[in-house]
């Protein structure tokens, strides 16, 4: 269904799942001329109509009836055609939900209980991503220690071949060797190795990281490139 009329210049937003419920208790959240909801109630409905409507955005539980959130996210981002979609996936703040939003190849994610202000700007800032030369995307990152290794999630703020910038509540070093997996949009799972290099305090346990890529192998890099080309051609 469709909570407003049809316009050629609408974004269009297709929600799926549980997330469906927050927003009919919030109706005002999304209630501008420019957006066009549409809503899915699983995983296999959202996929016929993203392939109808080719919406802009879909926004998702990670555990919708049918088809998880990461098996939806990974067929979406196998066709050719409709891959491009920002998707922004609900979850649990814990490690194993974070972790299947990295697998899945979601852009952002939310936690529960969702906070309308964070939902908003998530929102806005994937909706924008046409127009922006910055790119986010859920990141893990595992530091590499003497005697074990650490991993959290942060997210990107800028990708390149030559290394990534990352927003942490992590306190890390300078010269910290760090892996680095994340998905970009239409690619394979990318994982790169990096060393700390740069870092500017943002406010209480607010950092942002800038990570110089080592050994990056020649298809890794490729896929990268790619990726920034399609945004800089925008």
């Amino acid at each position: 269904m469709s909570y407003t009329g049809i316009n050629c210049f609408m974004k269009k937003i297709l929600l799926v799942g549980s997330i469906i419920i927050y927003f009919e208790k919030n109706k005002g959240l999304l209630d501008r001329a420019d957006f066009r909801i549409l809503t899915a109630a699983t995983g296999q409905e959202a996929l016929r109509i993203h392939r109808e409507e080719r919406v802009d955005l879909i926004v998702a539980d990670l555990n919708m009836p049918q088809i998880g959130d990461g098996t939806f996210c990974s067929m979406i981002r196998t066709e050719k055609e409709f891959r491009n979609v920002s998707i922004l996936t609900v979850c649990r703040n814990s490690p194993e939900d974070l972790e299947q939003v990295v697998q899945s190849g979601a852009n952002s994610w939310i936690t529960k209980p969702v906070d309308a202000g964070q939902l908003i700007e998530k929102i806005g800032q994937l909706l924008s991503i046409s127009i922006r030369k910055d790119y986010r995307v859920l990141v893990k990152a595992t530091v590499k220690g003497e005697k074990d290794n650490i991993s959290f999630f942060c997210t990107s703020y800028n990708i390149s071949t030559s290394g990534i910038l990352i927003e942490t509540g992590k306190v890390l070093e300078k010269g910290d060797r760090i892996t680095c997996t994340f998905f970009l949009p239409g690619s394979r799972q990318i994982v790169a190795d990096g060393e700390t290099m740069r870092a500017l305090t943002l406010g209480e346990d607010c950092f942002h990281y800038g990570i110089r890529f080592l050994d990056l192998d020649p298809d890794t890099g490729m896929e990268i490139e790619k990726f920034v080309s399609s945004l800089t051609a925008r």
